[in-house]
């Protein structure tokens, strides 16, 4: 099979490094793809908005799937576009993927079909949205309705900063026109986890949990970021008994509502939870891979990820299992000096090559210059590592950050340590 992965970041390295292990697979390609990508796979210059250009490649190349990595392209219908054309591709139609590209329309998805949430107002009027701040206990969270890059969410611990996110949002527009409107929501107390579940629009396959890092900084610390580590599987907040209540009231109510809705969703869900003191709660819905989620879950995936895929398309998830290494992986990423502020690039990265066996350098923001790697991006590797345990892969993940350098690069040095808390 011929294969196309549409995509450069860290998540689409993930894929691209998983699908060649695939023995069905014949020929690799990547849209636009990445430095560390072109080691796997071979790179296109296309931009993901370039759908006409995509779609000629494909017809051209007699693609026989097509892949889909990032929110944007899912957002913009490339998925449509692909599907018009007769062509295969992975990924849920832009009118499915509304779920993760309008929180206003999520929103209104989970109250409407009983999956738990913060209680939430949504706003267009920039002054009701102050007024209505006015009003409320602090800390509550301000939420971009669109997409913007993991960035969206401010967290305002008084009116003062809720006024300030509420003017950088709507009338400044820092998120372009994902800050047409906003949701404000309240503030949620716990631990974050992430869940991936293939679905089929019938049914789902439940991944091994993940706990994401979100701010940029050690100790929680800092704005929020597209993911600074994760590691999997949080086996300390994910027990059974808590899979088993967000496998009732998350994924059968989401698929219910599917079914109710008439929404034919084919594709990853990704899920973002708050697990609170009166149980999970959903604070976003994501229609793709997580990113940097997907380095630790492919890492510990065994076998071949093509035939998940596949069965995901056919409405056969029912009858399909994966299997996953008992051992846990850990991710750290290694960004930009001021991510996710001002950053520079054009930094040459020294100590890719060798790495610690076992450790795997899924590559985000890079590029090839003058026979260098250099950084292109915020977020630029993700060092991803599996060990005996949580401890051995966590150690041996940093010791591979350690061997890498490039000027500026800022990482968290606390990726999974709330794992090994009591």
């Amino acid at each position: 099979m011929k294969i196309l992965v549409i995509g450069g970041g860290g998540r689409e390295h993930a894929l691209v490094w998983k699908l060649r292990q695939s023995p069905r697979v014949t020929a690799l390609y990547c849209a636009p793809g990445n430095a560390g990508i072109a080691q796997d796979a071979t790179c296109v210059p296309l931009k993901i908005s370039d759908h006409s250009a995509l779609i000629a490649f494909a017809e051209t190349e007699k693609i026989d799937l097509t892949v889909v990595g990032p929110d944007d392209a899912l957002a913009a219908g490339l998925v449509d576009a692909f599907q018009a054309r007769g062509l295969r591709i992975f990924g849920p139609t832009q009118a499915a993927a509304r779920l993760e590209s309008s929180k206003v329309f999520a929103k209104a998805f989970m109250e409407r079909h009983g999956i738990p949430t913060a209680r939430s107002r949504s706003f267009e009027d920039s002054a009701e949205a102050h007024r209505y701040c006015q009003q409320l206990n602090y800390p509550l969270v301000i939420k971009a309705d669109g997409l913007a890059l993991g960035k969206g969410v401010i967290i305002a611990q008084s009116p003062w900063s809720a006024a300030m996110a509420i003017y950088e949002i709507m009338e400044r527009r820092k998120f372009g026109e994902a800050g047409r409107r906003v949701v404000v929501e309240e503030f949620l107390e716990g631990e974050e986890c992430s869940i991936h579940a293939l679905v089929d629009g019938r049914s789902y396959l439940l991944f091994p949990g993940a706990q994401d890092h979100k701010r940029a900084y050690d100790q929680d610390q800092g704005p929020n970021t597209g993911g600074m580590g994760t590691f999997s599987p949080p086996d300390r907040l994910l027990t059974p008994e808590l899979e088993k209540q967000i496998r009732h009231e998350v994924l059968d109510r989401f698929i219910a509502g599917l079914k109710a809705d008439g929404i034919d969703y084919r594709g990853m869900l990704f899920p973002g939870l708050m697990i609170t003191t009166d149980g999970p709660k959903v604070l976003e819905f994501n229609c793709r891979f997580g990113d940097p989620e997907t380095q630790v879950l492919l890492t510990r995936l065994e076998g071949d990820l093509l035939p998940l895929l596949e069965a995901t398309l056919s409405g056969q998830l029912e009858a399909t299992q994966a299997r996953w290494k008992p051992q846990p992986a850990v991710c750290v990423v290694m960004a930009s000096g001021g991510y996710p502020g001002d950053y520079a690039t054009g930094k040459t990265i020294e100590g890719l090559d060798p790495v610690p066996d076992g450790v795997t350098v899924f590559h985000a923001g890079t590029r090839r210059s003058d026979g260098a790697v250099q950084t292109a991006g915020g977020r630029v590797l993700g060092v991803t590592a599996l060990g005996e345990d949580l401890p051995a892969a966590r150690a041996l993940a940093y010791e591979g950050v350690d061997r890498i350098h490039f000027e500026g690069a800022q990482f968290r040095r606390d990726i999974a340590a709330k794992g090994l808390l009591p």
